[in-house]
């Protein structure tokens, strides 16, 4: 068995060295070491702007034009914002999700139609948050058949908070990295945008959702176990595992 320790030297501040074990190279394991990026990556990359934030009897449709709302959309430092680490830097540190929501997609149409550059900022130690939900540990969410709320609810709440975590660990990518842009390159930081646009899409839908079935985003409490960079080193070393498993 071949021992390797990963030392990125650009990113030991960051993270810890990393070791782990790859498999013989043989005639027979050789082939499963190579890596086939998903089929459909290139044709995801070059997708225009999606604009569909709304979903209508007949699934994804655009939001009809209304006045900016909440102002900080339209006014606010997301408007005077010059590059996507800034944006993102912002949307972190915006507490209320729905607002999250949209400024994301602010940031991403901002950044694709005005060609701002990557930038440089600071990513908080963890993002905003509301008062409510409340962040607890694992043990203590109710299960389904003690949280008084139907199954479907229950578990569109759930996902909700998935996609809304997703939005901040894409942008916690992009404002983290966002000093070795130059390294990484333009395309790093386009993925990563482009999946906080998307995540904060299926947000706004599940949002919209649970407000048809006259729930509020805040009603149950939830788990949250540290901050985003702990998460984001744990995802990156999986990843990495992964990738050298096959």
């Amino acid at each position: 068995m071949l021992s390797t320790t990963l030392r990125c030297a650009w990113c030991s501040s960051l993270f810890p060295p990393l070791s782990f074990r790859t498999k013989p190279l043989s005639s027979s394991s050789s082939s499963s070491l190579h890596y086939s990026p998903w089929s459909g990556l290139q044709s995801w990359r070059e997708n225009p702007l999606n604009k569909n934030r709304l979903w209508g009897p007949n699934g994804p449709e655009h939001l009809p034009p209304s006045p900016c709302t909440p102002l900080e959309v339209c006014e606010g430092p997301m408007a005077l914002a010059s590059s996507l680490a800034g944006m993102g830097s912002l949307v972190l540190s915006t507490s209320d999700p729905l607002t999250k929501s949209k400024l994301s997609h602010l940031a991403y149409s901002r950044w694709r139609t005005e060609h701002l550059p990557i930038g440089d900022s600071q990513a908080p130690d963890r993002p905003a948050r509301p008062a409510k939900p409340q962040l607890v540990s694992p043990k203590e969410i109710p299960a389904p058949k003690n949280s008084g709320l139907p199954l479907n609810a229950y578990m569109l709440h759930n996902l909700a908070h998935v996609e809304l975590n997703a939005i901040d660990l894409a942008w916690d990518t992009v404002v983290r990295f966002s000093p070795y842009s130059k390294i990484l390159g333009e395309g790093f930081f386009a993925d990563f945008a482009r999946v906080a646009d998307d995540e904060s899409r299926h947000f706004a839908w599940c949002s919209q959702r649970l407000a048809e079935l006259v729930m509020e985003i805040c009603l149950l409490i939830i788990f949250f176990g540290g901050n985003v960079q702990n998460h984001l080193t744990m995802l990156l070393h999986v990843w990495w595992q992964s990738h050298w498993s096959r």
